[in-house]
């Protein structure tokens, strides 16, 4: 099975000038929890998140309104490509532990986007798919490990 079979292709974007509240009410619009950031020339370069939202809002002293996205967003970019394998998309969410990746075209362009609810939909026993409930939730697992020890957190 191949990402463009299960992505979502009507994604919403922002710009990097894009301030945190417009990236938020895009959120909010769209029920969403990221949405991919594109350059002046419609090229992928990130995804903006709800909790990088949250996070920048409570460490910064300036108003939503007033961060950028640009200010807030990772420059390494995790994405995938239409017709990658379900399994190496879910490979990389695992290894680079996110729960969502930009499908990007040969053209650098954004085509939709994949999230490991895209792949959790497909293992329903009403679904002919060749997803495995294992590798869902083995990804799963990894995404979710906490990405600093108890000892980090505690000092």
């Amino acid at each position: 099975m191949k990402v463009k079979d299960v992505m979502t292709s009507d994604v919403k974007s922002c710009a990097l000038g894009t301030n945190l509240a417009a990236a938020a009410k895009i959120m909010w619009d769209a029920d969403c929890g990221a949405v991919p950031v594109i350059d002046d020339r419609g090229h992928v370069v990130g995804v903006i998140t709800d909790r990088d939202i949250c996070i920048a809002a409570a460490t910064r002293p300036r108003s939503e309104g007033e961060i950028a996205v640009a200010d807030v967003i990772s420059r390494t970019l995790h994405a995938c490509a239409p017709d990658d394998d379900v399994r190496t998309a879910m490979d990389k969410m695992k290894k680079q532990q996110v729960r969502r990746l930009p499908v990007i075209g040969t053209d650098g362009r954004l085509a939709g986007i994949v999230s490991l609810h895209d792949f959790a939909v497909q293992v329903r026993p009403t679904k002919n798919s060749d997803i495995r409930a294992e590798d869902v939730l083995e990804t799963l697992v990894a995404i979710t490990v906490p990405s600093r020890s108890r000892a980090t957190v505690s000092a």
